[in-house]
């Protein structure tokens, strides 16, 4: 039977760290302290969000160099700005996304994302990416006054969807992720193929995905089992 199979969006369907790097050095450059991430080096830190981006730079920079009271509240929305409009300069789809969109789509699951990323900026990174018209429902950090791991941000995103939480599941990356899926109470897989790799079994996720040729059989068997 047809379920809802739930995506994240950055680090789950698309590579987006070398942009939100970007976006945070943009910050640090206009502060005189260059660039202080590497797009390679700290793509894990990229998606943990924009505050823990510029954190991390804060953290590097000379001991001489002293940082104003108030940086990353002023620097949070200078890069989100920044983000906005370079959003899918170096953004890219991670092999195998849109076949299996079409499979799923095909097989007659739903298809929705709930991310932490600002609702507006989801929209638009889809949209440049080509496959919005994909999904059926988006809720983003800012759609509700709560985001993952709470609950409440993944049921909007089925039921907005026309799903049923009780057959559905979780695509994505993280240790966010992996909560989101155990406060909700549906099986979660996690993508190998980001910047923490295999690290994430550690999480002890239902299934490791090591590409998305594999989701349209795992989607079959588990929304089968929960229908």
């Amino acid at each position: 039977m047809a379920g809802t199979v739930v995506f994240d969006l950055d680090g789950t369907l698309a590579d987006t760290s070398a942009d939100l790097i970007a976006a945070a050095n943009a910050c640090f450059a206009a502060r005189g302290m260059g660039a202080l991430l590497d797009p390679v080096g700290d793509a894990l830190v990229a998606f943990h969000g924009g505050r823990a981006m510029l954190r991390a730079g804060y953290g590097r920079i000379p001991a001489d160099m002293i940082l104003p009271p108030g940086a990353e509240d002023e620097d949070f929305p200078r890069l989100l700005d920044h983000y906005g409009s370079n959003i899918a300069r170096h953004t890219r789809l991670y092999p195998g996304v849109e076949a299996a969109l079409d499979r799923l789509a095909q097989a007659g699951h739903r298809l929705v994302v709930c991310t932490n990323k600002p609702e507006a900026l989801a929209q638009t990174l889809l949209r440049e990416l080509g496959i919005r018209d994909c999904f059926a429902a988006l809720v983003g950090a800012d759609t509700l006054p709560v985001r993952k791991p709470d609950p409440r941000p993944y049921v909007a995103a089925v039921e907005g969807a026309g799903g049923h939480v009780a057959q559905s599941f979780l695509v994505g990356d993280t240790e966010t992720d992996r909560r989101t899926a155990a406060a909700v109470g549906v099986r979660v897989a996690l993508v190998s193929f980001g910047p923490e790799g295999e690290a994430l079994s550690r999480l002890a996720p239902d299934a490791m995905l090591d590409h998305f040729d594999a989701l349209p059989a795992l989607a079959a068997d588990w929304l089968g089992q929960q229908a």
